[in-house]
């Protein structure tokens, strides 16, 4: 493409990334000046040295100017000319107190305006920054969200004259936690001077622009302080890293010490990688062999990697999907599609596609089969997925690659984005609950990663079992990423290995997909119960990165600022979405609250009130939710937030009916399936189950042995849950809806080495038995209140307080007593001996004397029952 093609047209984003035309456009910029004035009084130079320094420039290899005043319109055709884009900063009075006056609100509007009438639609313009690093003691005076906000008021100023034109502002880590909404890309000046902290505040900046691209605004050092080869060491490092963090461009200031600011010209600082007579220093060599190796540094090595698309009836997007795969910008891959059984164009769109390896199921048999399929096939050291649904950036692997070679990573993903092209109802469903996304418990460090976009090395698979065919539908992600985890792996995130996902297009196909996510959840429960709380939702210890806001935001962050304000890193801490107001939303809530409120309304209409109440509080809280919800602008509609609010208001509920639905299901056959002879022959023996002891002649350790009880309890399918450190038992049994036991175990050293082992198996009633219980109290007391105690309905309710109590009672005693022959089924195979009678145990000073401690005995041992119950 010429010169000229090129430049006519306007650079846009591209997800992380920048485009121009049909090619990417990765930054490679300087900034130059600010100078003092010309002849005209512009703070540009003479036309002529202007003409001289661009010459110079493209040597340099550079494709953008950073300027820090709006250019004439000779300096941006010239630019054009060039070859050069430009970064625009509009200069005006930030440094004052401008919120505090409309003359100082005023000032700024009208200089971002005048700069964009004078920019406006000009090939040369990459993007106008609206301010240039707002002073911290300035924001602080002012609160960072009335800043932000301005920022945003300025970002519209621009869009009303010029759409198209890309905004920014330049922002430093003095005021890292200012998070303006309307912004195209996140520009920072850094200036570290240590490689390993320059690359970690970097990662710390992918997480800040999260889906936004990323550059670097201005990096350098002072060659007059550090000398000029320290500079051009520097200055190497720093163009490295950036490209090979996944920032999409970086500004190095500056191209000359020729430098102008404050009203006088500068010469205690040089900056420049050319004197301020243009000779160039040892770093301009360095910058230009940067230049010419951004942004594609090469890797220390590139294993082949075999990608695999699991598909099942996705014709729809499958030729975009195979498209993008067919372009991507890595050396050593291939291409599986596994057809999982599809019935629609899939065979047929795959053929056109003869690089593509194509296996096909004769029936559909859910999407961990067909990535196990897609897994034995493949022949590469890396296996990465994606889905027929998405389509992937031509860096993807790329940057998965690299990210996962620089660390101790066995697997890692990358953000799914919505493409531009996606309907108004997918970018809904993008920022309503229960959409894939990810879980970071570091800035390098992941906790999940979604299917749609992750790579693992093919040893980690094997060694993990490869993807559960348990799971069909959704949940294998979360299952690997699980496993793998326990197994003392880690995952790693690349925030520039992105590929784009289409949304559910339709309201019923979203609503189909959180059905399958709710079976998915039933099932990921029964087999990693300690992920969970009661309600089964999945418990998370890292940050979730998600366009839907997963709660309702109810306090603002939290800013460190440093001492009086002063802090040269000053960060926001995001306090976390409420959880506890979105309890009002749940399936459980409802149920519990607002459907009996709704029944008994029928019958006593006082209630009616109360059951308003009860659905407004809900519905109050998902149209909060709704309006907090980050909508992309160009996707905004009066209808899209009153969808997102009955998108909230309907998800839990969809959802958590599958997934209790699916919960009931496993359980009872978890417990059904575990009957054995032994356990049927002792029912109603009255034989007790609470407490057993054995033997522990192979001198097991206690933990040890609980490991092993994990592990058979696991083999056997029985859900658990170990102890976090935080509890009073060893392991959490699942037995049932409505009761669990805790294992407790206590390991008794006695004389010449004997030693006994001690199990007590203690019942506990589940919050689903509590809140029944409570809610048919709650009932009858209603009944009380309203109709008295004379009601004919009360004497029948009150028979059901003990009927339920003792039937979840039995459901304890099945539990004891399964469990109990577990134990001993397993101290048979570890070669304990079951004690059936308490021995009589001397102590140490009564060992001679033949003297026996006191047992327990009558009301003690009632006591002692009674108390291990309830």
């Amino acid at each position: 493409m010429s010169v000229s093609t090129t430049n006519s047209l306007r650079v846009r984003t591209d997800g992380k990334f920048f485009r121009l035309g049909v090619e990417k456009f990765h930054v490679k910029g300087i900034a130059y000046g600010p100078f003092s004035t010309n002849s005209h009084g512009e703070f540009f130079p003479e036309q002529d040295q202007t003409r001289k320094d661009f010459f110079q420039i493209q040597r340099l290899g550079a494709n953008l100017l950073r300027v820090y005043y709006v250019p004439p319109r000779w300096f941006l055709n010239l630019a054009e000319e060039h070859g050069l884009k430009l970064l625009v900063d509009i200069p005006w009075n930030k440094h004052l107190c401008f919120l505090d006056t409309e003359s100082g609100r005023s000032e700024a509007r009208k200089a971002v305006s005048r700069a964009a009438a004078a920019c406006a639609s000009h090939p040369a313009v990459f993007a106008l920054s609206v301010v240039n690093e707002i002073p911290p003691d300035i924001v602080r005076w002012s609160g960072a969200e009335a800043v932000a906000r301005f920022i945003d008021e300025l970002v519209r100023v621009i869009k009303n004259t010029d759409p198209r034109c890309l905004c920014t502002f330049g922002n430093f880590p003095s005021t890292e936690y200012l998070r303006p909404k309307e912004i195209d890309f996140h520009c920072y000046n850094v200036y570290i001077h240590q490689p390993q902290a320059f690359r970690n505040y970097l990662s710390r900046l992918q997480m800040i622009a999260d889906s936004k691209p990323l550059i670097l605004g201005e990096f350098g050092i002072d060659t007059l302080r550090e000398g000029p080869e320290r500079q051009s060491e520097i200055l190497g490092w720093s163009i490295e890293h950036a490209f090979r963090g996944g920032l999409a461009g970086a500004i190095a200031f500056a191209y000359s010490d020729d430098w102008f600011k404050d009203g006088k010209q500068i010469t205690d600082w040089a900056f420049g990688i050319t004197s301020a007579d243009r000779s160039p220093k040892p770093s301009f060599e360095m910058v230009q062999r940067q230049f010419q190796a951004a942004p594609y540094f090469p890797l220390d090595r590139y294993p082949f990697v075999s990608v695999v698309v699991a598909c099942y009836n996705g014709a729809k997007t499958l030729q975009a999907c195979l498209e993008s795969l067919n372009k991507l910008n890595y050396p050593d891959f291939e291409l599986i599609l596994v057809d999982d059984g599809s019935d629609d164009r899939t065979a047929e769109i795959a053929s056109k596609f003869g690089n593509v390896q194509y296996l096909r199921h004769s029936t559909n048999q859910g999407l961990s089969v067909a990535r196990n399929t897609g897994i034995e096939s493949a022949q590469g050291e890396v296996v990465a997925f994606t889905d027929s649904d998405c389509r992937t950036d031509q860096d993807w692997l790329y940057y998965l690659v690299a990210d996962l070679l620089n660390g101790s990573f066995a697997g890692i993903g990358g953000h799914n984005l919505l493409p531009p092209e996606d309907s108004k109802v997918a970018a809904a469903v993008m920022v309503s609950p229960g959409g894939p996304t990810h879980v970071m418990l570091t800035d390098h460090l992941a906790e999940h990663i979604p299917g749609c976009n992750m790579a693992f090395y093919k040893w980690a698979l094997i060694e993990a079992g490869c993807f559960d065919p348990l799971y069909r539908k959704a949940g294998d992600d979360v299952d690997l990423c699980w496993r793998l985890q326990q197994r003392g792996y880690s995952l790693g995130f690349s925030p520039s290995g992105f590929v784009w996902h289409y949304r559910r297009s339709t309201i019923r196909e979203y609503l189909r997909q959180q059905r399958g996510y709710g079976e998915a959840e039933a099932l990921l429960v029964h087999r990693h119960p300690e992920y969970f709380n009661w309600f089964g939702s999945s418990l998370w210890q890292g940050r979730i990165y998600s366009p839907s806001n997963f709660g309702v935001i109810t306090r603002p962050p939290i800013i460190y600022h440093g001492v009086f304000g002063s802090g040269f890193f000053q960060t926001l801490y995001s306090t976390p979405p409420s959880l506890a107001l979105m309890l009002v939303t749940s399936l459980e809530y409802h149920i519990l609250l607002t459907v009996p409120l709704s029944i008994l309304s029928v019958v006593f209409p006082i209630l009616w009130p109360l059951a308003i109440t009860s659905v407004t509080i809900s519905l109050a809280v998902c149209t909060v939710a709704a309006a907090q919800a980050n909508l992309s602008k160009a996707k905004i509609s009066l209808w899209l937030r009153p969808l997102i609010a009955f998108l909230f208001f309907i998800q839990p509920i969809v959802r958590g009916w599958a997934r209790h639905r699916g919960r009931l299901s496993v359980r009872r056959t978890s417990l059904g399936d575990h009957e054995s002879l032994d356990s049927v022959s002792l029912r109603g023996t009255g034989v007790r189950f609470d407490v057993l002891a054995y033997w522990n002649e192979p001198n097991l350790g206690r933990v040890d042995y609980l490991n092993r009880v994990m592990e058979r309890l696991d083999e056997k399918g029985w859900p658990n849950k170990r102890d976090a450190g935080w509890n009073p038992f060893d392991i959490e049994i699942l037995g049932s809806p409505w009761c669990h036991l805790h294992l407790i175990t206590a390991s008794e050293a006695l004389l010449n080495r004997r030693e006994i082992l001690r199990c007590r198996l203690r019942t506990v009633w589940t919050l689903l038995s509590k809140t029944t219980f409570c809610s048919m109290l709650g009932i009858e007391l209603l009944i009380v209140g309203i109709w008295g105690s004379e009601s004919p309905l009360l004497g029948l309710l009150l028979l059901t307080l003990p009927a339920f109590g003792f039937w979840v009672a039995r459901e304890q005693n099945d539990l004891q007593r399964l469990i109990s022959v577990f134990l001993d089924d397993l101290a048979k195979e570890l070669e304990l001996t079951k004690i059936e009678k308490e021995p009589a145990l001397p102590s140490e000073k009564e060992d001679a004397k033949g003297a026996r401690k006191p047992t327990r005995k009558g009301a003690n041992r009632l006591f002692a029952w009674l108390r291990l119950r309830f």
